[in-house]
């Protein structure tokens, strides 16, 4: 489904991405470990378009998307819930789901889309009309995940989805990250949890200092002595 092959991304003179391959296979959950600055923004930035890489391919479907214009993948049907959220704070939640759609052309199957999102996420439709600056970092998490989705990706790429949640919001994300897995949507996940993203997965690649440094299924990372020790707090 979606495949990067040695790619390279630099920040300037600074080397961010060095020579990194991972493949997504439809169905997928994979997920991408690593501890800050490792990368793993920067993969998913270079994806969408947003960085073009140095060196390498990036292909969806077998179609190569490298050097594309973000709103041109975003339409072939990648989409991303970002770090920090990136809510539109001063809009409704309503507003913010209708910009998710900004690209699709059937506008007709916008309302059986927009049901969808508030099935997943019930309490976005209680509050259909707040102002989503005014949301708790769950509730924007929530709207970031159904902009997102309302986008109709065949890969949707989450970055920090659990970050500065409460616990028992984090249990409800990744618990709808199940669901919208096994309602048919390939999922690219970068989480500093380590462990609740391994546990969602069906394989994880580990990146450390821009590099891959391992990849396999997401049961052995978990008995993995390197993943045990750097990312799960064990000793």
């Amino acid at each position: 489904m979606l495949t990067l092959q040695r790619v390279h991304s630099a920040y300037g003179n600074i080397r961010a991405l060095r020579g990194i391959s991972l493949t997504v296979e439809r169905g997928e959950v994979v997920t991408l470990i690593g501890s800050n600055g490792a990368g793993k923004t920067t993969t998913l930035r270079t994806i969408m378009g947003l960085m073009v890489p140095r060196q390498g391919e990036i292909t969806l479907e077998g179609q190569r998307i490298d050097g594309l214009a973000t709103d041109r993948i975003v339409r072939m049907g990648i989409a991303q819930s970002p770090e920090g959220r990136r809510v539109f704070p001063r809009m409704s939640i309503l507003e913010n789901l209708e910009m998710g759609a900004f690209a699709r052309r059937d506008r007709e199957q916008l309302p059986t889309d927009l049901e969808h999102i508030f099935t997943l996420f019930p309490r976005l439709k209680e509050r259909l009309h707040q102002r989503a600056g005014t949301l708790s970092g769950g509730e924007q998490q929530m709207l970031a995940m159904g902009r997102a989705l309302m986008a109709r990706p065949k890969v949707l790429l989450l970055d920090e989805p659990s970050m500065g949640l409460a616990p028992i919001f984090v249990e409800t994300i990744f618990a709808i990250i199940r669901t919208i897995n096994a309602e048919g949507t390939t999922i690219l996940l970068v989480e500093q949890n380590a462990r609740m993203a391994l546990q969602v997965a069906h394989r994880g690649y580990v990146l450390q200092s821009g590099e891959m440094v391992l990849h396999d299924t997401a049961a052995a990372l978990l008995r993995s002595d390197l993943v045990r020790k750097s990312y799960l707090g064990e000793h």
